[in-house]
């Protein structure tokens, strides 16, 4: 067996490695030995030359090594990813509920041991995103062992997230095993029907981490006026419905997807009647509801990541003032505000801290009812702090 390259820390730099955080920077690296290319594994030593771990070699990107194990005796093979893989399918198991829920996040990448590789399951489809050269260097292992994952019948490939850009990986999308369906797919999740477009839908085709907001949602929204912003193909929509409102109007920049968001009211069975469908930039229509002093008992505001890293988190923080400023202005006394951070550079203090000043700015007076998170199929590693990314507050307006 051939030795296994090496990469050889600045003095002082494995502090991070020894708290077991799985990322070594670039800056972190003295010099490179073995030549090692792209995806392959090597170990990791200190200054003076004492082994601290071993992982996948990424020398183009800013994480030049993402760690896949603190032990020594553990190789990096098909069966280290078998085990990896089946530890966190059976994790989450319980999710899967025929009639009930069918879709959940199987795999999270760092959380789960596996630097870069998200499985969601939707029912017998699997969508898999490697955006890693780690995880790119064993595709054919990880699909092979998937494929044998209970109730599988097909692989789809969307690795084309801008993540891969970042590590000089070209972007792909494509069947990868099994029976070649339609890229519609119905799924399930806590008794509501949701059409996915598995090729064209946003990371995988739905939102899955706001699988428990959405069922909050439901169960706090009673009668009354929901405006349901950045709708996406309206999985608030739907769940406001089903919790009894009155109306809901929903925007999103994409008509493609209200026009799937409408399917996906009826398919439940629900009335189109008491909706209201805006194709339109979020920020405008929120300004124009505010000049015409239209109001709601409602407000859900779940924007696209205004801030990938810490380095954008100030001028995200303008953008995420500003939305909830205007929201919390067309929030009727007792109306709720539903408002999410999925931006990883912006920390759930830092958001609180926003949204405080929004609500100081907008001369309104709130109470913060809930702290909202991503659910257990998105679970936060406790030593990579960088997993919990998904942050909400439901707010209540006070009188």
């Amino acid at each position: 067996m051939s030795e296994v390259p090496r990469i050889i820390l600045h003095k002082e730099r494995e502090k991070s490695i020894l708290r077991r955080h799985p990322w070594v920077f670039s800056g972190a690296v003295q010099r490179v030995e073995g030549g090692p290319h792209a995806g392959e594994t090597v170990d990791i030593f200190d200054s003076n030359g004492s082994w601290l771990a071993r992982g996948a070699y990424a020398p183009e990107s800013r994480i030049a090594v993402r760690i896949w194990t603190w032990n020594p005796d553990e190789q990096v093979n098909a069966d280290f990813l078998q085990v990896r893989l089946e530890q966190a399918s059976a994790r989450r198991a319980d999710l899967f509920q025929p009639g009930q829920t069918t879709a959940y996040r199987e795999v999270f990448s760092e959380a789960d041991g596996l630097p870069g590789l998200i499985v969601d399951r939707y029912g017998a489809v699997r969508v898999l995103q490697l955006l890693t050269p780690g995880m790119e260097r064993w595709k054919e292992e990880i699909t092979a062992i998937l494929s044998d994952f209970d109730g599988c019948e097909t692989l789809y490939e969307r690795s084309d997230a801008d993540a891969r850009s970042r590590e000089n990986l070209p972007m792909r999308r494509g069947f990868l095993w099994g029976r070649d369906e339609p890229f519609e797919h119905r799924m399930m999740e806590n008794g509501s029907t949701y059409i996915v477009d598995i090729r064209e839908g946003h990371k995988t085709g739905f939102y899955l981490d706001q699988r428990v907001n959405r069922a909050i949602l439901q169960e706090l929204v009673r009668e009354g006026d929901v405006l349901n912003a950045f709708a996406y193909t309206g999985g608030f929509t739907v769940a406001a419905l089903k919790g009894g409102a009155v109306s809901v109007v929903s925007i999103d920049s994409s008509q493609p997807a209200l026009d799937l968001a409408k399917r996906n009211v009826e398919v439940n069975a629900l009335s189109l009647e008491p909706c209201e469908w805006i194709v339109g930039d979020v920020f405008q229509e929120l300004r124009t509801f505010r000049d015409s002093r239209r109001t709601f008992d409602a407000i859900v505001l779940d924007p696209p990541r205004f801030a990938p890293t810490a380095a954008q988190a100030q001028r995200a923080a303008r953008g995420y003032k500003d939305i909830n400023l205007l929201a919390l202005k067309l929030l009727r006394p007792g109306g709720m505000l539903f408002t999410f951070s999925c931006s990883g550079g912006v920390s759930p203090d830092l958001f609180q801290k926003i949204v405080a000043g929004a609500a100081l700015d907008a001369d309104v007076d709130a109470q913060i009812i809930r702290w909202l998170s991503q659910p257990e199929d998105h679970p936060v590693h406790i030593h990579v702090p960088e997993s919990r990314y998904l942050k909400g507050l439901v707010l209540r307006r006070n009188a």
